[in-house]
């Protein structure tokens, strides 16, 4: 303790180091005084008090600064990062449908003009098949029930929401009134394209979503759309004659059994994962279904019509195997624009021997990730 009272004391009073310790802050005062005259001088020189050039400087900065800021608030409000949770997946759980009877699809029943049916529990469907069509492709008459159908399904959800997703059929010539009114009902097109190869009269097909509480006005806005075409009302469905295949030979080869529909035959297959849309789990089917139309052409030949639906990784595989069957691409296209898996689509044309093509088909469902799925199930 005591050897540190002298160092103290001689600092105090000012011992050689502590005179050059002063001398030393006196000269980085004056240093410091001639760099503030320096500047001084220049702002002098330039016209500008330095406080007035700071202060000018600050307001000039704070709209972009407080731009900046904005931008990011509203980026991170529209846009939230989806919050990771343990296992890899979001904080958010999809929304679920929920079951229905016919009973509660009763308005928007009369809204569309038509009674639909219930595919399973969950999805109202309502088709719309134009029968004032006549078309023709390669020489093969076209059927309503091979291609030429509008297809809407609607599904209630657990918060209240319902959806309709589907698709219409339209003439070239009506295709873009049916657009404009569509939008004007808030009626969102998710998808533009053709089912068939060439073809006369020139026909397309556009998808649909709505997503709102009040389907009875989705339904409006469907029907609204739909009377700008030439489709005829609705009709009592006809006896079905029987179809010249041998159907059970098609089950077979598929590993799915089919049903008849009108005058054609159709197996179909839906994506076994959960497929997200905008927050909405689908049911089993709905905008995820493979389907096959088979449309007899006698001689156990058939016009084959439908399409393949495949996640990226699955779609060069499929290719493949369709070509090297002699089916043909039509087209390879999204119905939808927000669904999680991304989902894809090759719909597909071909004329020869019905088994043959069930065969080739088969082997490009055994490329995909599907399930069969009964009669009805799938939009």
């Amino acid at each position: 303790m005591m050897s540190g009272q002298p160092h103290e004391e001689a600092d105090h009073h000012g011992t050689p180091d502590g005179d050059r310790t002063q001398d030393q802050d006196r000269d980085t005062d004056q240093d410091t005084d001639r760099d503030a005259d320096r500047d001084r001088d220049t702002d002098h020189r330039s016209g500008t008090p330095r406080r007035l050039l700071l202060t000018t400087t600050a307001a000039a900065l704070a709209p972009l600064l407080a731009g900046i800021g904005a931008t990011a608030a509203r980026a991170e409000a529209q846009d939230p990062a989806p919050a990771a949770v343990e296992g890899g997946g979001h904080a958010h759980e999809p929304v679920q449908p929920v079951t229905t009877t016919p009973a509660d699809w009763e308005q928007v029943a009369r809204a569309l003009g038509r009674r639909g049916f219930m595919a399973g529990d969950m999805a109202y469907n309502t088709h719309f098949p134009r029968r004032d069509l006549h078309v023709v492709s390669y020489g093969v008459p076209v059927s309503p029930e091979l291609s030429l159908g509008s297809h809407v399904a609607f599904v209630r959800y657990a918060d209240g929401n319902v959806l309709a997703m589907g698709d219409l059929t339209v003439t070239e010539g009506e295709l873009q009134e049916v657009t404009d009114v569509l939008q004007a009902h808030g009626i969102e097109q998710t998808a533009l394209h053709k089912h068939l190869l060439a073809h006369s009269p020139d026909v397309w097909w556009t998808h649909v979503h709505a997503h709102g509480r009040d389907p009875v006005a989705i339904a409006r806005g469907l029907r609204a759309a739909l009377d700008r075409t030439a489709a005829p009302p609705d009709e009592p469905p006809r006896p079905p004659g029987p179809v010249d295949l041998d159907t059970d030979a098609i089950d077979a080869a598929l590993g799915m059994k089919g049903w008849q529909e009108g005058r054609v035959y159709k197996t179909t297959f839906a994506r076994r994962e959960v497929v997200v849309d905008r927050g909405m789990a689908l049911p089993l089917g709905l905008g995820t279904i493979s389907a096959f139309i088979f449309q007899p052409l006698g001689d156990g030949r058939a016009a084959l019509n439908g399409d393949v639906v495949m996640v990226a990784e699955e779609v060069q595989d499929v290719i493949k195997i369709l070509r090297q069957g002699g089916i043909g691409l039509v087209e390879l296209h999204n119905h939808g624009l927000r669904e999680e898996p991304r989902l894809f689509f090759i719909h597909l044309w071909a004329v020869g021997d019905a088994i043959g093509l069930a065969r080739t088909l088969r082997k490009a469902v055994d490329a995909t990730n599907v399930v069969g799925v009964a009669r009805g199930r799938g939009v």
